[in-house]
Parts: C-alpha cells; structure tokens; sequence
C-alpha cells in the first residue's frame, strides 16, 4: 500500500502531467466544458490527449485560470487574450520558473505572470538572460541570440 501512494503523490505532483479531463477541469474553474473546447479551437490552450480525451496537466490549470482571468477581470475577448499571450514568450514553456515578486529587480510590473499569481514576469536585461531559460543553453550549447515565437 506504501508504494500505491508514493507513486499517486508522484502523479499528482508532477505539474506537466496531463490526468485531469475535460469535466474536472471545467468545474474547478467554474466554465462549461464546451468553453474550454472554444478556447482550445482558438489556440489559446493545447490540452494532451488519449484517443478522443482532453486530459490537462497543473500547468495547463494554472494557464487557463489566467485566462479566465483576462476575460472576465480585464474584460478581453478570444482575439484579445490571444494577442497578449504572443506577449509570454513563457506561455508554452515547461521550465518557466514563475514569476518574480512585486519591487524585485528586473520585473515588468505591466504584465502579471501567468503561472504564480501575485507575482510579474522576469524582464530580460540583456541576452544571456534571455538564453539562460532555454534547454540548448544549459546544455552547453552556444546561444544564438535570436529569440523564437513559441
């Protein structure tokens, strides 16, 4: 029985995995089903799937609560929403480590971060720090400098 639950702690703390579906997800953030099917159509958020299953991991919770937030709070519609997220570079990136706190150094305070509320995204000073969060980077790999769209 140890083991059974290890690994469901496992399971449950591993925030890129996709285990909730579609049903779940709508009721935790208090939307219809069919709105995160709109919101997928629109390209504003990728769920994993198994067969015909949606299935979203904590982190696609965690950007779909701040899409909600953009609609509702802000008053943004689809267009609106897709537009400032082509803003987040970090949008689709598994090792965005969150933001940073209000008054920290290097913080835009105009654009709040998606994945840890009450915080800003980090401001890229020059571009090692831009270069720093990508995988070739810490690898080893020398850096380009040219920053793509994800």
């Amino acid at each position: 029985m140890v083991n059974f639950r290890i690994g469901v702690c496992k399971l449950i703390l591993a925030e890129d995995r996709p285990v909730f579906p579609i049903g779940v997800v709508a009721e935790m953030l208090e939307v219809h089903p069919e709105t995160l099917r709109v919101w997928e159509r629109n390209g504003i958020i990728r769920p994993a799937r198994r067969g015909r299953r949606r299935l979203y991991s904590d982190l696609d919770l965690r950007r779909l609560n701040f899409v909600r937030s953009l609609i509702e709070e802000q008053g943004l519609n689809l267009a609106g929403v897709r537009r400032i997220l082509e803003l987040y570079p970090c949008w689709q990136m598994r090792q965005c480590a969150g933001g940073r706190p209000p008054g920290s150094a290097s913080v835009n305070p105009a654009k709040p971060c998606w994945k840890m509320l009450g915080t800003y995204c980090f401001k890229p000073e020059d571009r090692a720090d831009i270069c720093s969060g990508c995988r070739l980077y810490r690898r080893g790999r020398k850096c380009s400098g040219r920053v793509r769209k994800v």
